[in-house]
């Protein structure tokens, strides 16, 4: 790749601020917040409007360049890590929030507008955007319908996926193109859950159209402290059991909870083996009835104190210590790895014991953080990494997590994504038919294999990874489906 001459095609589109050369600056974007996995790209871009993707892409198409969309850089699989021979397409400078729409409860906003900010704009109004990843304060728009995120109360109100009705895509021919709208429902095929959870190999999200939810009557809050993850996990599957819906139920160990004390001082209860984050909203009557059978089987299962937010004051300190969790274990370990695994409830139990017997075998601390209601874990494997063989041992005990996850009937990632970090681990998962089957969805919006190459799959398929290349008749062409795209 001639980069000065590249450079020198994107600068036509973006100006001399939008295109980045320079080695320094570069090795900025050289990860996400998975750093474990780094490269540094041979171009950055940072286009301010959709039709400047579109040009950027085209160029790329025109050149047989490989290229990576990235937002805010906070996801956790390694998904926007850049191609040393690619490009790396920027959305951070596309931050505005275009509309909101209170009437039909409604926004549309860029790919580069952070998650709360979707809340901040609806909520003089009486409304605000459900999703809310623990990084809400920084993490985009874009990056959350390429991962399709969740957050702490997505057991009650789902993933990005359930809340994203339209999208404005650049296709990887550098076409912009609009999936769904304002309506709730459109006909044909469901090209929008296609798209979002794709983790940016399908196309660049230019525009999103979302949903907005009322803000509920009342919001409660509580923290339970237990002696061991056992007893919360029984408290957990007592409260599902009764047909109660929390808007979030939130696990955290000994070790989780030592470091978000030592990072932002959150006063959790001294001694506690775990902590959880119980929080119910809706209509008032039914909160307080509900609320109160959460308190007595949280006291059933061996909660030894119990605090109940007052005020939303105390209700965001509650908050504060799950809400930092991951960033709060660099105080306590110079790195770390985050997991994402997804287990029944019923093998919660189980499945910690494992960890923790993994742990004590390897040497190995794991601080387990995760949305205990649905069983998405977020186990934090910590090592030193100025120490031999640790980051080694680390990957290892982060990979056995994985496969615990998997025979307990569970999945290896809730709501991180594949990305780089978990691709070796899909053909433990699904058959050689399975993942021929989801590339050819792949192939059919973008054949060439230039848009973010690498990801998801474990090794190249079909149309194959490398620019350029592909094999005889598509694979939906023989089956007569190209015409669906």
């Amino acid at each position: 790749m001639e980069v000065g001459r590249l450079a020198a095609r994107f600068r036509e589109i973006l100006g001399d601020a939008g295109v980045i050369t320079d080695r320094q600056q570069l090795r900025t974007y050289e990860c996400d917040g998975l750093a474990v996995y780094k490269t540094t790209p041979a171009i950055v871009v940072l286009p301010e409007t959709a039709e400047q993707v579109a040009g950027v892409v085209r160029v790329c198409a025109d050149e047989g360049i490989p290229y990576v969309a990235r937002g805010s850089g906070t996801g956790l699989s390694g998904g926007a890590l850049p191609r040393a021979d690619g490009v790396l397409v920027v959305t951070s400078r596309m931050r505005r929030i275009l509309e909101v729409d209170i009437p039909n409860q409604r926004a549309v906003v860029e790919p580069g507008v952070f998650n709360l900010a979707v809340t901040k704009a609806a909520e003089p109004d009486g409304y605000y955007y459900a999703p809310d990843p623990s990084s809400q304060q920084i993490c985009s728009i874009g990056g959350n319908v390429a991962e399709n995120s969740g957050g702490a109360h997505c057991l009650k109100y789902g993933f990005t996926v359930n809340h994203v009705l339209g999208l404005e895509v650049v296709t990887p021919d550098g076409e912009l193109v609009q999936i769904g709208g304002k309506a709730a429902d459109h006909p044909g095929y469901d090209l929008l859950g296609a798209f979002i959870g794709s983790e940016g190999t399908l196309g660049i999200a230019t525009k999103v159209t979302v949903r907005l939810s009322r803000a509920p009557e009342e919001v409660r809050t509580l923290l339970a402290a237990f002696d061991s993850t056992d007893d919360a996990g029984t408290a957990v599957s007592a409260i599902i059991a009764t047909g109660v819906m929390p808007a979030a139920i939130e696990m955290m160990d000994a070790l989780a909870i030592e470091a978000a004390e030592a990072a932002v001082h959150c006063n959790y209860p001294e001694g506690a083996g775990a902590v959880l984050v119980v929080e119910l909203d809706g209509p008032a009557v039914d909160v307080a009835h509900q609320f109160a059978a959460v308190e007595r089987h949280c006291r059933d299962a061996g909660a030894f104190e119990i605090r109940i937010a007052q005020d939303a004051e105390e209700r965001t300190l509650i908050w504060k210590g799950r809400k930092s969790a991951f960033a709060a274990v660099g105080r306590i370990s110079p790195a770390y790895i985050v997991q994402d695994g997804v287990i029944p409830r019923t093998a919660l139990p189980d499945v910690l014991r494992s960890i923790d017997r993994l742990a004590r075998e390897s040497g190995i601390r794991v601080a387990n953080v995760f949305h205990a209601g649905d069983g998405n874990l977020h186990p934090l494997v910590l090592f030193d990494d100025a120490e031999q063989g640790a980051e080694e041992r680390a990957e290892e005990v982060s990979g056995a997590i994985l496969d615990l996850c998997i025979e307990h009937g569970g999945s290896i990632t809730g709501e991180h994504g594949v990305g780089m970090d978990k691709s070796k681990f899909m053909s433990r998962m699904f058959t050689d038919d399975d993942l021929d089957t989801m590339q050819m969805l792949r192939c059919a919006f973008d054949p060439r294999g230039l848009c973010n190459p690498g990801k998801v799959f474990p090794t190249p398929r079909l149309c194959g990874e490398a620019p350029g290349v592909h094999k005889g008749a598509h694979p939906l062409q023989e089956a007569g489906l190209a015409e669906m795209f």
